[in-house]
């Protein structure tokens, strides 16, 4: 399957204070997370990747474009030529799309529509969310049934507590957000093509399109109680980081084995 990834959005200053970046380009050990997000996929055999891209396209393209194999593989220096043992990105297909800089998303969708040709079935991330969420057991769960779209569901992620109040002020509870009985958006979408058509102009994907496709139940999620942590804040950016630097980083599942996996190959539902 295609895969879409949205890294338009504003992020945050580099360290000079002089140029913006991307939150995807946000460094995680020795590479970006955008990169971290695409290994994951390539992983489990889906290595085509569109970039609708916005705030800060520039850092994207001349990563990419100027991108090292030997940060990340072994390599051997012959005769004054570089010779990688391994590579990340060489079978990899990269579309980079300038979809604008304060596009919302669903828009950013509906402008790289046309690079996913024919295909019934598509995956889409926000390009900024690390887990080791077993993807192909999402999109077989997807695939066999009929809605046309489907998220990674996570538990509340937020610290902070809710407390209950009666009319006298007098605190009655004090729960952890964690244990209520809801889930976030965890950024990681299977979707199929017919939910382009519902794609309005210039629409959020989950704020619009999303919640009126849910209220019509045509979404479904996909729980997962396992490793998943964005990159929102500086504290989640250095835990990521000291995960990676130490060689204990969940969500490099393709550290499991050598042997990338094949990608399943989604069979159309009958009757429909």
């Amino acid at each position: 399957m295609k895969v879409v990834l949205f890294c338009g959005g504003f992020g945050m200053r580099m360290r000079d204070g002089v140029d913006d970046v991307p939150k995807p380009m946000a460094m995680v050990g020795d590479r970006p997370l955008i990169w971290h997000v695409m290994r994951y996929y390539a992983h489990f055999g889906h290595r085509e990747f569109i970039l609708a891209m916005g705030y800060g396209a520039r850092h994207i393209s001349r990563y990419f474009l100027d991108y090292d194999e030997t940060h990340s593989n072994d390599f051997v220096i012959e005769k004054g030529q570089v010779r990688p043992l391994a590579t990340d990105v060489a079978d990899w297909k990269i579309t980079f799309v300038h979809t604008g800089v304060e596009t919302p998303i669903g828009e950013r969708l509906r402008r790289v529509a046309h690079h996913l040709g024919d295909d019934e079935f598509f995956l889409a991330n926000y390009a900024d969310v690390l887990t080791d969420a077993p993807l192909d057991d999402m999109i077989r769960e997807f695939i066999a049934g009929d809605a046309l779209a489907s998220m990674l569901a996570v538990p509340p992620q937020s610290a902070f507590h809710i407390i209950e109040v009666d009319d006298r002020h007098i605190v009655g509870d004090i729960r952890s957000v964690a244990t209520l009985p809801m889930r976030e958006n965890g950024g990681y979408f299977v979707m199929r093509r017919e939910l382009l058509d519902e794609l309005e102009p210039g629409r959020d994907l989950v704020g619009d399109t999303l919640t009126r496709l849910a209220h019509q139940g045509r979404v479904r999620a996909y729980p997962y109680d396992g490793f998943w942590m964005p990159a929102d804040t500086v504290k989640e950016r250095v835990v990521l980081d000291r995960l990676a630097i130490a060689g204990d980083a969940p969500w490099q599942v393709w550290r499991e084995r050598e042997k990338v996996r094949e990608p399943l190959i989604p069979q159309p539902l009958t009757g429909r």
